[in-house]
């Protein structure tokens, strides 16, 4: 990431290690992230459908730029198994 200014922060969850690490490989293999990493298991409580859900997650932080979000949400979305992925996208700011 050439221009520190455009850099922003990524946040996705999954729902297993195993899918984490496709949508990892998939982006940096596609340029559309620089780094990716992967924290370890955590618990996620969410409402879902009228119900409180509490699943166990992996959190992907990925570092990117603006430019790339647009085609990374799109890729995401094609290749997660969720139905509403969480993608959430911040900025670098220092």
């Amino acid at each position: 990431m050439s221009d520190t200014a455009d850099a922003i922060v990524v946040l996705i969850t999954a729902p297993s290690r195993e899918e984490a690490i496709r949508l990892a490989d998939m982006l940096v293999g596609a340029h559309l992230a620089a780094c990716v990493q992967l924290l370890p298991e955590m618990e996620s409580v969410y409402r879902w459908e009228g119900k409180i859900e509490r699943q166990p997650e992996i959190l992907l932080l990925i570092k990117t730029t603006r430019a790339r979000f647009d085609e990374l949400e799109r890729e995401v979305r094609a290749l997660h198994s969720y139905e509403t992925p969480e993608i959430v996208a911040l900025p670098i700011v220092a």
